[in-house]
């Protein structure tokens, strides 16, 4: 009995530490937005990363995803706010706000999947707010 605790026990330990990597992995990648760094973006993405959006974005290689997110992330992405994120094995979802650098709030809901502790994919839903800058479909 006391042997089947103790393997429950490592279990529980092993699933929590693999979610403190995943959500340490997401909060990485956006500090690279904020801090502008292009290096510490793509050292928490797979080699293989693909984005997909509703801004036409249909799994962009990250070369594709370099040349079209983020010279906008450059020019307006400030800071982000993490309202949740849920770590379910090689998944995860993450609700944050944008705060652009003309002090608009932008709410998004990203899916991610997970390789080796590096993100493989990321698909991105935009949720209320101004729109994200640049996005032209979403002119009000």
């Amino acid at each position: 009995m006391k042997q089947i605790l103790i393997s429950l026990l490592l279990c529980n330990i092993f699933a929590f530490a693999k979610s403190q990597s995943a959500e340490k992995t997401i909060r990485t990648y956006f500090s690279g937005y904020e801090k502008k760094d292009w290096n510490l973006v793509t050292s928490q993405l797979a080699s293989d990363f693909t984005f997909t959006s509703p801004n036409g974005d249909d799994h962009l290689t990250l070369a594709k995803y370099k040349a079209k997110c983020w010279p906008t992330a450059l020019k307006y992405f400030k800071t982000i706010e993490f309202s949740k994120i849920v770590v379910d094995g090689n998944t995860a979802f993450a609700m944050y706000d944008i705060t652009s650098t003309d002090n608009k709030k932008v709410h998004n809901v990203e899916y991610y999947t997970f390789r080796n502790g590096k993100i493989k994919s990321i698909e991105t839903f935009f949720g209320t707010g101004v729109g994200y800058p640049g996005n032209s479909s979403n002119v009000k």
